[in-house]
């Protein structure tokens, strides 16, 4: 289904479940959906007004986005997940299923999020005002986090940092670390880690490439 003020680009595929331009109860601004080339939006997704997404963007089953979010290229989203409105997300983002994105929420470029991954917003829940203050995590760019993993508001996790499944992130994160655990503490640096399967001697051999940059 798809409501007015749509702005599709060419080569899209969107299943006949699917909603575009879902309209939403806030006032905003500009209400038209911006869709780039080459979209696949898959049967149970709703797609509501108010967004910009740029070209290649996939969709798994049943995935909702709310309206006044700015996703840039090669952006692919799986099964049961949610970005709630007012987000920021770069280029060439990966977010599995079942995740939660809370409001006010930053992903830069090459992020990757596993299934299960909840990141929160509101630092005084039950407040009248807690909407004035809520600001959800800014990931930067590259960073990978593990399955089930919580992020706290306000929390900022440094570049292309690896966050162990299960942990919850309470503080911010310095780049290139290794941090798990509730409260996730660093434990190493990524380049002090080894490919246990022999294939190469460090699985992040070509972040250190960039870094020389």
């Amino acid at each position: 289904m798809k409501y007015e003020k749509i702005k599709l680009g060419k080569n899209n595929h969107i299943d006949n479940t699917a909603i575009l331009g879902y309209p939403c109860n806030r006032k905003i601004g500009n209400k038209t959906l911006t869709l780039g080339n080459n979209a696949t939006v898959r049967t149970g997704s709703t797609i509501y007004v108010g967004n910009r997404i740029g070209k290649n963007f996939e969709t798994g089953h049943n995935v909702v986005i709310r309206e006044q979010n700015k996703i840039g290229n090669d952006f692919s989203i799986w099964n049961n997940s949610t970005v709630d409105y007012g987000c920021k997300i770069g280029n060439n983002v990966k977010i599995h299923c079942n995740c939660y994105i809370a409001q006010f929420t930053e992903l830069e470029d090459d992020v990757f999020l596993a299934p299960g991954v909840t990141f929160a917003n509101d630092i005084h829940p039950g407040c009248p005002n807690s909407r004035k203050c809520m600001k959800g995590p800014h990931i930067e760019k590259g960073v990978q986090i593990g399955v089930n993993v919580t992020v706290l508001p306000y929390v900022r996790i440094g570049k292309h940092s690896l966050i162990g499944g299960g942990s919850v992130v309470t503080s911010d994160i310095p780049p290139y670390s290794v941090a798990y655990g509730s409260p996730a503490r660093v434990h190493k640096n990524i380049s002090d880690l080894k490919c246990t399967t022999g294939y190469s001697k460090s699985p992040y051999s070509f972040i250190k490439k960039e870094n020389k940059k």
